[in-house]
């Protein structure tokens, strides 16, 4: 059980019923227009209300083949059973200014501090480009059926993402298509797979991940059957569990940049207290590289830290925070 809301995403997935190739037997019935549009706003309704208290919800009815996390999750426990020394030949050195491939246990910084995890960065598939965080992923040659799995997730959840921004459109009083054909037409896409040991039982100041909240816009969060998140919602902190077949969905400091803080981006932190290895999951869904986020007509709101007023880019904000959670490879690149 969890206190956030599980929200049935499918009537958001029904699209162009002439189209085959985008037909999803979990959306809601494609014959009746009228019934459609109504499902659709019920359900945006439901993500405005989540985003307005919390910014915190499940997605359900979401479409996704359950054998795609299943492979993902068995191609990654492979590889963080391997050596480090072997891990390390993807490191993100490696990757030069693309910022993908491995890092170890505590590489990472949380507001200063080590992270309790290690992990693999990735992005959209590209070229070699000069841009900072584009270009080729780092796979590993020891478990090749990593690659496939999470290009096939990159481009599943990309679409989902999209869908979701759909709803939240239309919770905003906008064209469900203002999204897609804006900000995200061509979206920064940002993948993770992270690795908890467990937390030491003894040790109340060792996070997995330390209290932050996400850049861009979107985030959609597969966990496994260990839990470890906790949402700072206005009633204190409370857990967010693995649920069966969901998604756990944050809006990032863009979206509440986009709202004037009328949706929050909220803080969120991982301590592993399961006794096993835990395994997550982030996929971010951003505004294209080269966006500029001004707010949207909304009445002024505040956020927990005032931090989010910026001026320029999205890539230009995004690599100004990427480098604080790097700074050695920042510096170095």
């Amino acid at each position: 059980m969890s206190e956030l809301p599980v929200i049935d995403v499918s009537p958001l997935l029904a699209t162009d019923p002439t189209d085959p190739a985008a037909a999803n037997p979990a959306a809601t019935d494609r014959a009746d227009p009228a019934a459609a549009g109504l499902a659709k706003r019920a359900v945006a309704e439901a993500i405005g209300e989540a985003c307005r208290d919390s910014g915190f919800f499940y997605v359900s009815g979401h479409g996704v083949p359950p054998e795609l996390p299943r492979r993902l999750d068995a191609a990654s426990r492979r590889f963080f059973a391997l050596p480090e020394e072997v891990k390390a030949e993807i490191s993100m050195e490696r990757g030069g200014k693309a910022w993908r491939g491995f890092f170890p246990v505590g590489g990472e910084l949380t507001s200063g501090r080590p992270d309790l995890k290690e992990g693999i960065y990735f992005g959209a598939e590209e070229p070699p480009s000069p841009l900072p965080l584009h270009g080729p992923n780092l796979f590993p040659a020891q478990v090749p059926e990593l690659r496939d799995a999470v290009l096939d997730y990159l481009g599943t959840m990309t679409a989902l993402a999209q869908a979701v921004m759909s709803g939240i459109a239309l919770s905003l009083g906008l064209d469900e298509d203002y999204f897609r054909s804006g900000y995200t037409a061509e979206p920064t896409v940002l993948f993770r797979i992270f690795h908890y040991p467990p937390a030491p039982p003894d040790d109340p100041d060792t996070w997995g991940v330390g209290e932050h909240t996400d850049y861009g816009l979107l985030t959609l969060l597969l966990q496994d059957a260990n839990g470890g998140l906790q949402v700072r919602t206005p009633r204190g902190w409370i857990d967010a569990p693995p649920l069966e077949n969901t998604f756990v969905c944050n809006i990032g400091d863009m979206l509440d940049k986009l709202t004037g803080g009328h949706y929050r981006s909220t803080p969120h932190r991982v301590r592993n207290r399961s006794g096993n290895e835990r395994l997550s999951f982030p996929f971010f869904f951003d505004p294209g590289w080269d966006s500029e986020v001004p707010p949207l007509p909304y009445a002024p709101g505040h956020r927990w830290d005032g931090q989010v007023d910026f001026t320029g880019t999205y890539g230009e904000y995004l690599l100004s925070k990427v480098s604080k959670v790097f700074p050695r490879l920042f510096e170095t690149l």
